[in-house]
C-alpha cells in the first residue's frame, strides 16, 4: 500500500480528534489474559476495556 494523500492524513487526524487517549498500567501476565479474552469474543483489548467501564459504570449508577 502507498503513501497516503494529504486528503487522508487531513481525515484521519480529523477522525482522532475526536478521540482521548488513557494510558493503564498493568501487569504484562494480566495484559495477555485480558487479551486473550478479548480474542476470544471477538473484540480487541480497546474495545473489552471500553465494554467492561461502560458496563461498571451502569451497574455502579446511583451508588454514590
Amino acid at each position: 500500500m502507498g503513501e497516503k494523500t494529504e486528503a487522508q492524513k487531513k481525515a484521519q487526524q480529523k477522525y482522532m480528534e475526536k478521540f482521548a487517549v488513557a494510558r493503564v498500567r498493568m501487569d504484562r501476565d494480566k495484559y495477555e489474559a485480558i487479551q486473550t479474552h478479548a480474542e476470544s469474543r471477538g473484540e480487541s483489548v480497546n474495545g473489552f476495556i471500553n465494554r467492561a467501564i461502560e458496563e461498571a459504570m451502569e451497574r455502579e449508577k446511583g451508588e454514590i
